[in-house]
């Protein structure tokens, strides 16, 4: 029995799932990027991507949630490639009334973004998608392909590696 039938599924499958999929994926780098153009490019690059790995020899199972992990891929290298990639466009937020307040804030962020960074790809991940896409729990499970239970241990591993990882305040507890 050889690979080819194989070989041949994964492209139809992915094809079959491009209207269902396209939304999708579109709307993911819309909310992250802010910026149409953007979010086609990434768009078109996740699925000549998922077409590439689709015509292996042994293909992954093309799915929904799997495309989001190959979005989630392209959306890092498009942060990695930009200069500014700590800056995400946002809705203007109103006026503080204490501009030291506005200050702290995004020091948190930068801060929040820089131990986001340094933990492992799985936990980043599910900590995005429950914290900054504001997703339940099954909803995490089902985009990143867990059940509900090994989401919620994931989800409380990796809170705890953030919390590891956040400097404390001096001569407190964060």
């Amino acid at each position: 029995m050889s690979a080819e039938p194989d070989h041949g599924d994964a492209p139809r499958a992915l094809l079959a799932l491009y209207d269902e999929a396209l939304p999708v994926v579109y709307g993911y780098f819309v909310r992250r990027c802010g910026d149409r153009g953007a979010a086609e490019d990434l768009t078109s690059e996740t699925f000549l991507a998922a077409m590439d790995a689709a015509r292996k020899d042994d293909p992954p199972p093309i799915t929904v949630p799997w495309l989001i992990g190959v979005a989630r891929h392209k959306l890092a290298d498009h942060y990695r490639r930009r200069s500014d990639r700590f800056t995400v466009p946002v809705a203007d937020p109103p006026e503080p009334s204490d501009p030291e307040d506005d200050w702290d804030a995004e020091l948190d962020r930068i801060v929040a973004e820089s131990v986001l960074a340094r933990l492992p790809e799985q936990h980043r991940t599910v900590l995005a998608l429950r914290y900054m896409d504001d997703c339940s729990v099954p909803e995490c499970a089902e985009l990143i392909g867990r059940t509900v239970h090994a989401t919620e241990a994931l989800l409380v591993r990796a809170r705890r590696a953030f919390r590891a990882h956040y400097p404390t305040p001096e001569g407190g507890k964060p």
